[in-house]
């Protein structure tokens, strides 16, 4: 269900290579969500650091809204770039079985499934 690999890379080394891997396989970003950043300005102490890549391929959206518009709920795809416990991390929730739990479409599943390989390799060469 999901993807998680350890990165050597600080946060800020991560996220640059993640968003250099995500616009060459013809996706692009488009909000960085800083978790820590927005914890604290909400009065929220959080000491791990977490950004979260909104990336979206509008080819591959377009297919997805188009055999079903409801799974505007499940989109854009979502990686993270994260600290935890002294270690950095570049993850997601796997595509195919985020929709495949919404939706019992084989169209669906060829998209998702494109998606998530596609995504799986940002990650490695983001790491």
């Amino acid at each position: 269900m999901k993807y998680i690999r350890k990165t050597d890379k600080s946060i800020k080394q991560a996220s640059a290579d993640l968003e250099t891997a995500v616009v060459a396989h013809g996706f692009g970003v488009l909000h960085i969500h800083n978790l820590r950043e927005t914890m604290h300005k909400k009065g929220v102490e959080f000491n791990e650091d977490c950004l979260i890549f909104e990336v979206c391929n509008p080819h591959k959206a377009k297919q997805v809204l188009e055999t079903d518009m409801s799974m505007n709920m499940a989109l854009p795809c979502r990686i993270s770039v994260y600290s935890e416990a002294g270690d950095n991390y570049i993850g997601m929730i796997l595509p195919a079985a985020l929709l495949g739990m919404l939706s019992d479409s084989d169209a669906l599943k060829e998209v998702a499934t494109e998606v998530e390989e596609l995504s799986i390799q940002m990650i490695e060469d983001a790491i």
